[in-house]
């Protein structure tokens, strides 16, 4: 226990204490401790830095932040006006780069022939693969693109017929063949376009509306006396590669593709090829867009589509080239 201090308050002749004198144990004999003068404050400080014993006035630390503010805009300038620099269309490091649309089942063959064509000029193609259909809606609606390649006839003729396409640049370039494909465990049940009738529960075709694919699937069943009868049993898809992840993973029975897309199949098996006559030939089409910024590269692309280099490409993908130039 400590000693109880001793110590005695003064009181001036206003009556407040003046100082608190005598022993306090803590600090020994006669010690006194006098009251901290009561200074004024001349401007509202900020708390002490732990670095630093003097202590900064608001208004030395408002101008010490407008300086700081001021440094890092500085500093920030070049970096928040290269946001605003427009880019250079369909140009990347002063490399030309090709927009195309093209049909879902040129996928393959193309991303082989953009390797190829890059590696011979520097020119690069930059792909967008969907329902011809849908791409042709895009190039109605003014989306930047250099070519337009399509197994749709219609889709080609409903373009040059707006205006769209440079005529002199249109150009059949493949052919191809409609076939008959089916899951794996129906390998043994499904052998022909006639088992369709009675066999399977489900067979997939794109979408006629807007799927080149589906429109020569529909017209091949009518032509086979099988549409009336398997209609109910048809599962539309967006594109024709989707028929084929369709009949891939047993989601449904069978399928009709183009003989080009078996070449990405993965279980599922070819069993027959549409009958000769019992739809349109089917002839894949290139042309350059009017609205084209790089024509002269977008041509000379196009004239490339039709060397030995190519058509040796296109004929590992199962398509078939329609001429070659030397």
């Amino acid at each position: 226990m400590f000693p109880v201090s001793t110590a005695t308050r003064k009181h001036r002749k206003d009556g407040l204490p003046a100082r608190i004198t005598g022993r306090n144990p803590r600090e020994g004999n006669n010690a006194t401790r006098e009251r901290p003068e009561k200074r004024e404050l001349t401007g509202h400080r900020l708390p002490c830095s732990t670095f630093s014993r003097r202590c900064l006035t608001t208004e030395e630390a408002t101008k010490m932040n407008g300086k700081r503010v001021f440094q890092i805009v500085v500093l920030l300038l070049p970096l928040l006006a290269s946001q605003f620099v427009a880019p250079k269309p369909c140009q990347a490091d002063n490399k030309i780069v090709l927009q195309t649309l093209a049909g879902a089942g040129l996928k393959d063959a193309l991303n082989a022939l953009n390797t190829a064509y890059t590696a011979k000029t520097g020119v690069e193609l930059r792909c967008s693969f969907a329902a011809s259909g849908i791409l042709r809606k895009q190039v109605e609606e003014g989306v930047p693109a250099d070519l337009f390649f399509t197994p749709g006839k219609k889709e080609m003729d409903d373009l040059q017929r707006q205006g769209l396409i440079a005529p002199a640049t249109r150009t059949d370039l493949l052919a191809n063949e409609l076939v008959l494909v089916v899951a794996q465990e129906k390998k043994n049940v499904i052998r022909s376009f006639a088992d369709l009738a009675d066999k399977a529960q489900s067979i997939s075709i794109g979408l006629p509306e807007t799927v080149p694919a589906g429109k020569y699937a529909r017209e091949t069943l009518i032509t086979l006396g099988l549409w009336q009868r398997i209609e109910k049993r048809i599962i539309y898809a967006k594109d024709v590669r989707t028929v084929l992840a369709y009949v891939d993973s047993g989601n449904v029975d069978a399928g009709l593709v183009y003989n080009s897309d078996t070449a990405a199949m993965q279980s599922g098996i070819l069993v027959a090829t549409a009958p000769k006559g019992s739809h349109a030939p089917i002839h894949f089409s290139v042309a350059v867009l009017e609205s084209s910024t790089h024509k002269k590269e977008a041509l000379q692309f196009v004239e490339f589509l039709k060397s030995p280099q190519a058509s040796a490409i296109f004929k590992k993908y199962r398509f078939t080239p329609l001429f070659v130039t030397k």
